[in-house]
């Protein structure tokens, strides 16, 4: 597979009353076209950073983001975002949300019947044909998120950006979005960088599992690259023993690894005497 996304040297540097605050610091990622890439880490790591400078609504301070060819400057449909919130119009129906980003990306090039037959493959792909004329607050948490996924595949993007999309949701609708998301990402091959802080999550949908270092000057730490069969059925999984070991590596860097690096920032770093906050 090829390289459809190159992320050089990023640093990202915010404006603060007391001087710039570096959340991160010289990232590096290739990403093929095809893979699903997990970013995962504490909180604070500068993940959704990374997520929104490839999106185009960051600007790194400095390096670069370079995707099919092209620099990202800007946001674009070509990066399509599934937030953790559906962001679904709630005064809209199912269809007409998904209607709205059609009409953005192929308002002039798809005639009105290809883009009503557009629309109702991208709502039958996430199960959700059945409720196309259903406004969100006529539909579970689970399948709105089915909607915003079907949003951002209507815009036919190089790449899936998704933060956290089902961080919000209860344990069993969770693991179904999960095979959901595996069975659309098997069929149309996506390229997908999705943050989650969930370990389980991130080795079963992952062809590679980034993992960030603690802020601030947040890096990456560590790359697992998953080799796990596809598909997956994630009950046969908790029984292999390959499976568990990428499950343990990925604890180990986040609760054993991260803690020891903590330590010695700790003792190299003196205190100041910021105001403490909640």
């Amino acid at each position: 597979m090829s390289i459809l996304l190159d992320i050089s040297n990023i640093d990202m540097v915010f404006p603060t009353p007391t001087g710039g605050f570096t959340a991160l610091k010289n990232v590096n990622l290739k990403i093929k076209k095809g893979e699903f890439v997990s970013l995962i880490g504490h909180s604070g790591c500068g993940k959704s950073t990374v997520l929104n400078v490839v999106a185009g609504l960051y600007q790194a301070t400095k390096g670069g983001i370079i995707l099919s060819g092209k620099e990202v400057t800007e946001p674009g449909p070509e990066r399509a975002v599934v937030f953790q919130n559906h962001s679904l119009l709630p005064w809209l129906t199912a269809y007409q949300n998904v209607e709205l980003a059609v009409e953005q990306v192929f308002g002039k090039t798809m005639s009105k019947p290809e883009k009503k037959e557009w629309i109702e493959h991208n709502l039958k792909l996430v199960h959700m044909d059945h409720a196309m004329n259903k406004r969100p607050n006529e539909i579970s948490g689970g399948m709105k998120q089915r909607v915003g996924i079907a949003r951002a595949l209507a815009m036919q993007p190089e790449v899936l950006l998704m933060d956290e999309p089902f961080g919000a949701l209860d344990a069993l609708t969770r693991a179904h979005m999960q095979d959901s998301l595996m069975e659309i990402q098997n069929e149309l091959n996506n390229t997908v960088i999705m943050i989650t802080h969930d370990v389980d999550e991130a080795v079963l949908l992952s062809d590679k599992i980034v993992m960030m270092t603690n802020g601030p000057s947040a890096t990456i730490g560590e790359i697992l690259n998953v080799e796990l069969e596809r598909p997956r059925d994630r009950l046969s999984l908790s029984k292999d023993m390959h499976y568990n070991r990428l499950r343990s590596e990925v604890l180990t860097f986040l609760y054993e690894k991260q803690r020891k690096v903590e330590t010695i920032r700790n003792k190299t770093i003196p205190a100041t005497n910021e105001p403490k906050t909640a």
